[in-house]
Order: C-alpha cells, then structure tokens, then sequence
C-alpha cells in the first residue's frame, strides 16, 4: 500500500498530513506534479507541464490498495474503476464508486452550463476544520486499509 498525492493542486496542510500519517503507519508517500512545483518528498515524481501529464503519471503508479488524494473527480474514476485504489479528495470527503458517477455527471452539467455563458462558483477558502477533516478523513482509510491487510 501507498499513499499517492496529485499534488499539482493538493492544499500544503493535506500534503503535510499525507507526510506525517504516512511515517506514523509506516506507508511511503508519493507526490506527482509538474516541474512547476516544488515539492518536498521522499518519492517525488516530475512531470512536464502538459494537460494530464500528472494524471497519467498518478494512473500508472497506481496498485490495487493504494490510497490516491486528488481534488479531480475524472482521475478518481479512472482510480476507483481500472486500478481500484481508493481515493479522497483533499477535504476529507471519499470518492465511492456508488457515487462517482453522479459527480461526473454533476461535473459535466455544470461544464456545459458554463460554456452557454453561465456562472458557476469556485471552491471555498479552504480553514483550518478543512485540514482536521482531511487528517481524520486519510487516517480512517489508513486504518482500515491495515485491518485488511493484518
């Protein structure tokens, strides 16, 4: 098992998480992201800078088991359904596969809402009960993940 973090858009505070909740359960940390980060990690993969080229990467690394922390939904369906590997996004909040799909739909509505000239809202300023719920939310998955193993 591995904890894999799409880490071109991942908040510091869920990286810093993975880091520590990887050392206290003994899983080595992966980071994907493009050469324009600067990322500090034990296993750290560059990219170019292309569309997908991070995704592509986090897909290949990816095992049955794995644990992956994306913010993008299409990734995660692509991870939960070839490699089933469990993913979560940086919030706290499971990606399950009874509804990924609903989310993919949900994305693509709204993408066509906003190519007719519509207005869609961005994220929340992300707070610290954010950082707590995502800390809670990966140590959950890890401990689970440890039971099936043992």
């Amino acid at each position: 098992m591995k904890i894999i973090v799409d880490a071109d858009a991942c908040p510091k505070a869920a990286l810093q998480a993975c880091m520590r909740l990887g050392r206290k359960y003994g899983i080595p940390v992966w980071t994907v992201a493009s050469f324009n980060h600067n990322i500090q990690s034990d296993h750290h993969v560059t990219v170019g800078s292309s569309s997908q080229e991070a995704d592509l990467k986090v897909v290949n690394l990816a095992e049955k088991g794995d644990i992956a922390v994306t913010q993008d939904w299409g990734l995660a369906a692509m991870l939960i359904g070839s490699r089933q590997v469990r993913c979560i996004n940086p919030a706290g909040r499971e990606y399950l596969p009874e509804n990924i799909d609903f989310m993919l739909e949900e994305r693509e509505l709204k993408a066509k809402y906003r190519r007719g000239g519509g207005r869609t809202r961005g994220p929340k300023k992300r707070t610290v009960a954010d950082d707590a719920d995502f800390a809670a939310g990966l140590e959950v998955m890890l401990s689970r993940g440890r039971a099936v193993d043992n």
